[in-house]
Order: structure tokens, then C-alpha cells, then sequence
């Protein structure tokens, strides 16, 4: 436990000659189909913003109404409406083919646009005579494109999606509140980065719901089905999830189906294990990922042992995302980041 606040514990460290430069603290829950508290760090009860790390939950009515099927939307778009992705070229591509199956283009998001969180493709934009990034470029936009088609796909005009008033995230809002089993209202509501409403929920819940979309328990059968539907639409392209590089990425292109892998922002990582049947949500305090992809690794490695460690190269490449080498600029090792949790 801290020396600080007790609620929270210590998840991962950094080294450098031998000694131990940087701590990084935080929460982390495991928890089960029913509830159930199976290991924690920290308060379980604690409130959390759970970000982008709800986005399959998002779009499990763009699959459950049939809007997904009536407009033909494949595998792929699925997975993109559940990314953060880096604003690669197929990512933007995607997610434009996506609007113009319901007749719009990117002027119909209302996320915003920021330069692509991979650096080679904002380059590769700026190289073919852009000054400014586009909306589709926006690590969101899948997740807006999707909520767009949903909306034209029920006759609704998508205008103010991203009002919480919105008749479209009116339902979204209804399907994260069965999903993860607490109310979602004014009181406990912020914004998003992209102009979504996100709600604060206990870790317990959170990580309940993540359980509950890896096993369909608890859920409608038209909610549980999109939830099968999703996971497999992720396990087929994971890249479209994140991108080049990215930890997201990696995980479910090694372990598939086996495993649902979802950041967010702030230093939240959350998984699904679906064969065993539990829901993983971390948070570094200080918001950084690193701390969070070494923590999540470390407890996927010792609560998916029957689903993920089939082999010993599954456990090296676990082991691999839950210590990593320090480099300078020279390629010299200079130290490890490694998690604490065993």
C-alpha cells in the first residue's frame, strides 16, 4: 500500500542502475459475472471515469437493433466503432466508408479533429499538402461514426449526437447502464474528449461489466449475442481497434477471442476473460499508460492461465509486455520498467 492513500497500491516501478527512479500507484479489481471481488488493489468501491474503455459497450445497440446488418456493415467497421484508434490511413478510410453507407461524410462527427496519434501518419498527411487534421483522424471516430449510422439507420437525424439528451444517446446510455449494472444520470456524468458524456462508476462495476459482455451472463440475449458479435469483430482486426504499435493491438492479435483488451484515456486499461469468465479494470494514478499495460499484463498472465498461457511462448510474450527494457537514444539499456503485481 502507499505511504499516501491507502486506497491505492503500488502497480508498477521503474529502474535505473539498479535502483528503483520512479513508482507508479493506482487501483486495480478483478471481479466476476456476479460481483464478486476475486483480487484487488486498492478501494474497489473507488469512482472512476471508465473513458474510451466502454466504447464495445457503446456499440452493442448498432448490433443489436440490426443496424449493423441492414446497412451492411462489416467485421471490421464493428471493430473500428469499439477503437481509439492512431488516425492511420485505414482507420480514416474505414470510418468514412462507414458515413457514407447512411449518405454523410466527416462533416456529420462531432468529435472534433486532432492530428493522428501515430506519428508517421500525421506526417504522411502533412506531406500530401494538409495543414490540419480532419475529424476522421480523431481517435474517436469510429466510435461517432458508428453512433451516426446508428442514428440515420432509425430514421433519427444524428444532429447532437453527442447530447446526452439525444434520443441516439439516450439508448447508448441505457445499454452501458445494463452492462455494467449502476445508474448513469446528471449527477454522475462528465465529457469526454470527444464530446461524449462518460459517467463515473465504481471499479467493482466496471469490471463486473466487462465480465459480463466476455460471457453474455446478465445481459439480454439480443445484448448478449452483440457482445459475442463484437468480441469476435475485434479478434478479427484488431488493428482497426488501435493501430501500429499499440498495446491493444498486440494482445488480441496474439490471444484473439481469448481475450478482450480496451485502453483509455487518463491510464485505464480494462480486459475481458471470457473462459474464465472475469472482467480486469486497472488505473495508474497519474494517468500514464505505461504503468497500466504493465499491470493489466501482469494479471492477465495470473488469472488467464487456462485460457491464455497454452504454450510457453504465450507466457514469454506475457512477460515480455510486463517487464520491458529501458533504452537511451543510443539503444543502450539503461533500465526496466517492470510491474509489481504477482
Amino acid at each position: 500500500m502507499t505511504d499516501k492513500k491507502m486506497d491505492m497500491g503500488l502497480l508498477a516501478e521503474a529502474t535505473r542502475g539498479g535502483r528503483v527512479e520512479s513508482r507508479h500507484y493506482g487501483r486495480a479489481v478483478v471481479v466476476d459475472t456476479a460481483g464478486r471481488l476475486v483480487w484487488s488493489c486498492g478501494d474497489a468501491e473507488s469512482l472512476l471515469f471508465p473513458r474510451s474503455t466502454v466504447k464495445a459497450f457503446l456499440a452493442l445497440e448498432l448490433v443489436a437493433s440490426g443496424a449493423a446488418d441492414r446497412l451492411k456493415l462489416g467485421d471490421d467497421a464493428l471493430a473500428l466503432s469499439c477503437a481509439s484508434h492512431g488516425g492511420e490511413e485505414a482507420h480514416t478510410r474505414l470510418a468514412a466508408s462507414m458515413l457514407a453507407r447512411v449518405g454523410r461524410d466527416e462533416t456529420a462527427l462531432e468529435c472534433g479533429a486532432h492530428w493522428p496519434s501515430y506519428m508517421p501518419a500525421a506526417g504522411q498527411w502533412m506531406a500530401q499538402g494538409h495543414t490540419a487534421p480532419c475529424c476522421l483522424h480523431n481517435t474517436c471516430s469510429g466510435k461517432h461514426a458508428g453512433m451516426v449510422c446508428l442514428s440515420c439507420d432509425q430514421g433519427i437525424d444524428p444532429t447532437g449526437y453527442v447530447d446526452p439528451e439525444h434520443e441516439i444517446q439516450k439508448r447508448v446510455t441505457a445499454s452501458l447502464e445494463q452492462v455494467i449494472g449502476v445508474p448513469h444520470r446528471a449527477e454522475n456524468r462528465g465529457m469526454d474528449g470527444c464530446s461524449l458524456p462518460t459517467y463515473a462508476v465504481p471499479y467493482r462495476a466496471l469490471a463486473q461489466g466487462l465480465a459480463r459482455f466476455g460471457t453474455g451472463d446478465g445481459l439480454s440475449d439480443a445484448y448478449a449475442e452483440g457482445a459475442a458479435r463484437l468480441r469476435r469483430a475485434v479478434a478479427a482486426h484488431p488493428y482497426m481497434v488501435a493501430g501500429t504499435g499499440r498495446y491493444d493491438t498486440a494482445i488480441m492479435e496474439r490471444f484473439g477471442e481469448r481475450a478482450f483488451v480496451k485502453m483509455g484515456a487518463e491510464g485505464i486499461m480494462v480486459a475481458a476473460l471470457p473462459e474464465e469468465g472475469l472482467g480486469i479494470v486497472v488505473k495508474a494514478e497519474d494517468g500514464g499508460a505505461r504503468a497500466a499495460e504493465l499491470a493489466l499484463t501482469a494479471l492477465l498472465k495470473r488469472f488467464g492461465q487456462k485460457s491464455l498461457c497454452h504454450s510457453g511462448e504465450d507466457e514469454a510474450f506475457l512477460d515480455r509486455w510486463s517487464a520491458r527494457k529501458q533504452l537511451n537514444w543510443r539503444g543502450r539499456e539503461v533500465g526496466t520498467l517492470r510491474s509489481v503485481i504477482r
